[in-house]
């Protein structure tokens, strides 16, 4: 009776460890695939919102249509082009109307606005330099009256999106530390509850790689399993992402969530092995006394 209340006490606390390792496993793995995840969409959200940013010209009324149809093609067809749109004087006066709730083109007696062409750039060209050197090209046009755009904001966007970006990269590489230094500790927790075993095994004539093979593979199946558990937490995040946040196309590209995926699932077995490897080869190499 007595042997069987040990073994039931041996068993409950060996699935406590166990249970230890997987969680700290899933949980660190989990921080360091969210952290990912922030990396690949911080560069979306920054592009969705420089893709917004319009570049606005405004064309004299002398201007001949045929220069305007030229100039917006012109426009188009360049390769940092996402989209141009025209806007003519007739529906600039009704969409600023809606705006101030008024006619104003009643009060005044005539339209003084400008007809336009709005050209919305690919994220990758959205520079200060770029648009600045764009703006001046196509100001020495003499059926151009202006071509303006929100220059601090585009500047804030650029000095902003590398700040975050070296940040992000920054906090990434010290939770990696901290997933290796909490996962590595976990497991040379559950390995030393054994080490009496570890070291009888070795009295009686076992070798070292015939012992260190069951807890690798052990621990290599915790690991896989505190990664799936990561990765399902993750694809739950993603998918709520996604659906709070359509216009981000957040898995309009599977590869790059597919390979934070397969990174977190290989990180998991290469710490989980090569921890567990180090954790029994230094209960191995110690002697009986020690070990006690």
């Amino acid at each position: 009776m007595r042997k069987n209340s040990q073994d039931n006490y041996q068993k409950r606390r060996l699935i406590s460890t166990y249970f230890s390792v997987v969680i700290s496993i899933s949980l660190v793995l989990f921080l360091v695939g969210l952290l990912g995840l922030l990396l690949l969409n911080s560069k979306k959200v920054a592009d969705h919102f420089k893709e917004q940013i319009a570049l606005t010209i405004y064309i004299n009324d002398s201007a001949k249509p045929i220069e305007v149809k030229q100039l917006q093609k012109s426009l188009t067809l360049r390769s940092e082009t996402k989209n141009t749109r025209f806007v003519s004087k007739e529906e600039a006066a009704e969409t600023h109307s809606k705006e101030i709730g008024e006619d104003f083109m009643e009060f005044l007696g005539y339209n003084p606005l400008l007809s336009s062409i709005d050209v919305y750039f690919n994220a990758s060209y959205v520079s200060p330099a770029f648009l600045s050197n764009l703006q001046k090209d196509l100001e020495t046009k003499n059926y151009i009256n202006e071509v303006i755009y929100d220059e601090p904001l585009v500047e804030i966007l650029d000095e902003n999106i590398k700040k975050i970006t070296q940040w992000v990269l920054i906090l990434s590489g010290v939770f990696i530390l901290v997933a290796i230094l909490l996962i590595n500790s976990s497991i040379r927790l559950s390995i030393y509850s054994k080490r009496m075993i570890i070291k009888t095994m070795q009295l009686v004539g076992a070798t070292k790689s015939f012992i260190r093979g069951p807890f690798i593979w052990k621990h290599l199946q915790l690991g896989i399993l505190g990664s799936l558990i990561a990765l399902g937490a993750l694809s739950g995040v993603l998918y709520e992402l996604n659906q709070r946040f359509p216009e981000l196309n957040i898995i309009a590209n599977p590869i790059e969530p597919a390979l934070i995926f397969s990174g977190i699932l290989g990180m998991g077995i290469l710490i989980t092995g090569l921890s567990t490897f180090f954790a029994t080869q230094r209960f191995l190499n110690l002697t009986t006394e020690a070990v006690q």
